[in-house]
């Protein structure tokens, strides 16, 4: 089947068989490899992408579904965003981390000054199992006063 859509800002058209995964054509066929499978159930994160200006789990949708669709990976995250992870010290094996800054960003769209309760509650459907939290946390925190400079 054919699809269209924008990825990152750029218009794109593709063949894709109709049971492929999100996960598997964004990975596979466009070479997008900051989608990450980590539980393939939707449990853990690290395939989170914005569709359409909310966040999913890639594992749990088809390729076709994204026909139309306006989707953002890492890749087309703001460079602050990016930076405050590395600044925070949050980045440990990296696994986790571009579903930690997807759902950051999905975060700071919808609230540009998030508290820590509202951080942890974005947060909560991304797993890491390398830190406590604490770094992440601060990474989203680092990155709310980074976009507050940039606005």
């Amino acid at each position: 089947m054919k699809i269209q859509f924008k990825i990152n800002g750029n218009k794109m058209e593709r063949e894709v068989e109709v049971h492929k995964r999100a996960i598997d054509f964004l990975r596979d066929d466009l070479k997008i490899t900051s989608v990450k499978e980590g539980c393939g159930e939707g449990e853990c994160g690290a395939c989170t992408i914005i569709v359409n200006g909310k966040t999913v789990h890639s594992c749990l949708m088809l390729a076709v579904e994204l026909d139309g669709k306006d989707i953002i990976t890492l890749e087309g995250v703001e460079d602050h965003i990016k930076n405050a992870f590395i600044e925070a010290g949050a980045i440990q094996c990296g696994f986790c981390t571009p579903g930690f800054i997807i759902s950051t960003k999905f975060l700071l769209d919808n609230n540009p000054s998030p508290n820590e309760s509202e951080i942890k509650e974005a947060l909560e459907g991304n797993l890491c199992r390398c830190t406590g939290y604490i770094k992440i946390l601060d990474a989203v925190k680092l990155a709310a006063k980074g976009r507050e400079k940039n606005d």
